[in-house]
């Protein structure tokens, strides 16, 4: 999976690639999908909901171009894979799920695992995790017609944000947004489709 689906689609930055080689993906697919684990392509997870391809995963890690020393924040646990992927990079991960019932699961999946670096919250992420906030990076793993503004708010200055952004029924345009002296850069990864987010965020 690493070889072909991810260096061999240009994915670069060493840190993700050993975290992709370290977490194993079939940890956080249900029992009937382990022979489909490590095909590159998103997996259903119960309540109508995805384990991102591979390739997607690793990509939107990169593209927050982490150190090893950040407080990353994760908009939609869902599996637990992807923060999985970030512990194994970075200081802290905060990520929250507004399913309770994926919330748990994930929750103690990541305990299961030893991730001790990992906080699991259950709530509505459109509004962030304030209290652990300014954040040095910002993954949101679930689709919207706009950028979340407290999650704006709470991104540390010189921070980058990254979002599945566009139409919540079709195809998005991933694309990652630097806090650089409270504005904003704009870059665009190209086409992905994501569940879109609910809550706050589908009555905007």
């Amino acid at each position: 999976m690493v070889e072909k689906d991810i260096k061999g689609r240009g994915i670069k930055d060493e840190k993700v690639i050993n975290a992709m080689l370290k977490v194993k993906r079939h940890l956080f697919v249900e029992k009937k999908y382990l022979d489909k684990a490590y095909g590159d392509h998103p997996l259903p997870i119960g309540e109508g909901q995805t384990i991102s391809q591979p390739y997607v995963v690793a990509l939107m890690t990169e593209a927050l171009c982490l150190r090893g020393n950040e407080r990353v924040l994760e908009i939609g646990t869902g599996s637990g894979y992807q923060a999985a992927v970030l512990a194994e990079i970075v200081k802290e991960v905060y990520t929250i799920e507004i399913r309770k019932g994926l919330y748990e699961m994930a929750k103690e999946r990541l305990k299961k695992l030893g991730y001790k670096n990992v906080y699991v919250k259950h709530g509505d992420g459109y509004f962030g995790w304030k209290e652990y906030s300014p954040f040095d990076a910002i993954m949101i793993t679930a689709s919207a017609n706009h950028i979340p503004p407290p999650l704006l708010a709470q991104l540390k200055e010189g921070g980058r944000l990254v979002i599945p952004l566009g139409s919540t029924f079709f195809y998005q345009n991933l694309i990652v947004v630097t806090k650089q002296k409270n504005s904003f850069t704009v870059r665009e990864l190209g086409s992905v489709l994501f569940v879109p987010m609910i809550g706050e965020a589908s009555k905007r």
